[in-house]
C-alpha cells in the first residue's frame, strides 16, 4: 500500500566551492536518523548540475506535525551533528559557515 506524500520539506543547501566535496561525503555516509521517525516517507538528495546552485534535500511526510516532530528531535541532531561541527569549526575560526540551509515546506496538491 503506497501512503499518500501530503507535507514536502525542501532544504535549499548553499555550499563554499570548498565545501562540496565534503557536502556530499556527509550525505553518502548518513547516519539514518530520519529514517526511524514517524511519518518520515522519503527523501531525496539533489545536486545542482552546475557548481553554482543550491542542493536541494527533499523530504516526504505524511503531514506538517511529523516533520516539525523530527527538527525538534535527538535524531535531528544525531543526522546533522557532523554538519553542524563543520560550521562551529569555521566560526571558532573566523571564517564564514562552509553552508547555509533555508527551509521551506509545502502542501502537494496535485499528483
Amino acid at each position: 500500500m503506497e501512503t499518500n506524500k501530503n507535507f514536502v520539506a525542501i532544504n535549499y543547501i548553499t555550499c563554499h566551492e570548498n565545501y562540496r566535496e565534503r557536502f556530499e561525503e556527509l550525505f553518502a555516509t548518513r547516519a539514518h536518523a530520519i529514517d526511524r521517525m514517524p511519518g518520515f516517507i522519503d527523501m531525496q538528495v539533489l545536486r545542482p548540475k552546475k557548481n553554482d546552485g543550491d542542493y536541494l534535500i527533499v523530504s516526504f511526510w505524511e503531514n506538517e506535525k511529523a516533520f516539525h516532530t523530527w527538527t525538534t528531535s535527538p535524531e535531528f541532531i544525531e543526522g546533522h551533528k557532523r554538519g553542524f561541527a563543520d560550521i562551529t569549526a569555521a566560526k571558532q575560526r573566523g571564517e564564514k559557515p562552509p553552508m547555509t540551509s533555508d527551509f521551506r515546506v509545502y502542501e502537494v496538491i496535485s499528483r
